[in-house]
């Protein structure tokens, strides 16, 4: 099974190791892409500051993610598992998982990113900025970009399993699952359950959202859920105690659930 995470705009303050090598990075077909929009990314970063923050959507008040950024090629590093710190990683808490559960982890999760393409828990990152929807200069839409370099990896990567699908829409829109691989992948949404007036109501939540999701990942870490299909791998759900619903979808279209929980 294959777990592809959105990335967190909160990381780690600094890395503690070596500088980045995108050499050392998983999925080295990305590196060509990696390297355009790493150079993009630093060029605008030391550049007229409010153009920067612009592009990246940051507010006055972030000139030091700019800083950042701009010595992003010799900064330290440290795993992607430490550097994304948002919610679905608090929730997740994989520095708490048994080892069992921390190999599954490395084996299965990957993590989309604007800058890096995806990424595994253990590959070395620096902390950096750059959402999805930055626009930077030669690169354009990063969406756009990245899909001809995530096509081949992506589905390389999800061999002949299932693929749960976490990314927000955003990040999704840099791949989707096409044709037999689209069958074999499940993508969630979360909704709330409760009660308003006396009539059961169920809306998206954004936050907990995240933190659904992480504590969904760790429960099938813990599990060592291994479906082999995406059949199993609802019925896995469903048996971690999830309420699952499946939407009707179009077909060569990943399937979609929506997750019912009742507290947040």
């Amino acid at each position: 099974m294959l777990i592809l995470l959105p990335p967190s705009e909160g990381k780690a303050d600094a890395g503690s190791g070596r500088r980045l090598d995108l050499a050392r990075l998983s999925l080295p077909e990305l590196n060509p892409v990696r390297e355009q929009v790493l150079t993009a990314l630093i060029a605008l970063s030391a550049g007229p500051q409010e153009a920067a923050l612009a592009a990246l959507g940051l507010g006055a008040g972030q000139h030091g993610e700019l800083r950042r950024n701009a010595r992003l090629a010799q900064a330290a590093t440290a795993p992607a598992g430490r550097i994304y710190t948002g919610v679905l990683y608090e929730a997740l808490d994989l520095a708490t998982l048994p080892p069992p559960a921390q190999r599954a982890a490395r084996r299965q999760v990957l993590v989309s990113s604007g800058l890096w393409g995806a990424v595994r828990l253990t590959d070395r990152i620096p902390p950096y900025r750059c959402p999805i929807g930055a626009r930077l200069s030669g690169i354009g839409g990063l969406p756009a970009r990245w899909r001809r370099a995530l096509e081949p990896a992506l589905t390389t990567a999800a061999g002949s399993g299932p693929v749960l699908d976490l990314r927000s829409g955003a990040y999704a829109a840099a791949w989707t699952p096409r044709g037999e691989l689209a069958d074999r992948t499940v993508t969630v949404r979360v909704l709330h359950e409760r009660e308003v007036d006396g009539v059961v109501v169920r809306s998206v939540v954004s936050h907990f959202n995240k933190a659904t999701k992480g504590r969904l990942v760790r429960d099938l870490l813990l599990a060592d859920v291994r479906p082999s299909t995406a059949d199993a791998l609802l019925t896995a759900l469903r048996d971690l105690k999830y309420l699952v619903c499946e939407q009707a979808t179009a077909p060569g279209r990943p399937r979609q659930v929506d997750l019912v929980v009742s507290e947040l």
